[in-house]
């Protein structure tokens, strides 16, 4: 899927668009923990998190994630904002909870990339 798909498929607000809408993508990361993304993630993928600090965007920079989906409608920080924009890294918010977020892009063919190796 492209990232203006997943972005479609979850109803989510694009609050930065870094330009790589375009950008295909096969694999999804949920998660809070940011020790989980660095230990388990797999580059490419979009990161969904319910989490709002920079960290996300220097967690999402450091496993070459180019997107991040803010969920539960998360209102995005100015200076996430600012970061992320600075990052090269698209940023949207969805109302979906991180279970149905993840679900929904399950059922449309993305799988996980915060599984264990």
């Amino acid at each position: 899927m492209k990232l203006s798909e997943i972005v479609a498929e979850l109803n989510a607000e694009v609050v930065v668009d870094a330009g790589n809408l375009d950008t295909e993508i096969k694999m999804a990361c949920g998660s809070d923990m940011m020790s989980d993304v660095l230990a388990f993630a797999k580059d490419q993928s979009v990161f969904l998190t319910g989490l709002m600090n920079p960290q996300v965007v220097r967690t999402a920079e450091m496993m070459d994630m180019r997107s991040v989906i803010f969920v539960r409608g998360k209102k995005v920080d100015p200076m996430v904002a600012k970061l992320a924009e600075q990052m090269g890294i698209t940023v949207a918010v969805t109302g979906d909870t991180m279970f149905t977020a993840c679900g929904r892009l399950y059922a449309k063919g993305i799988r996980g990339a915060c599984e264990r190796k």
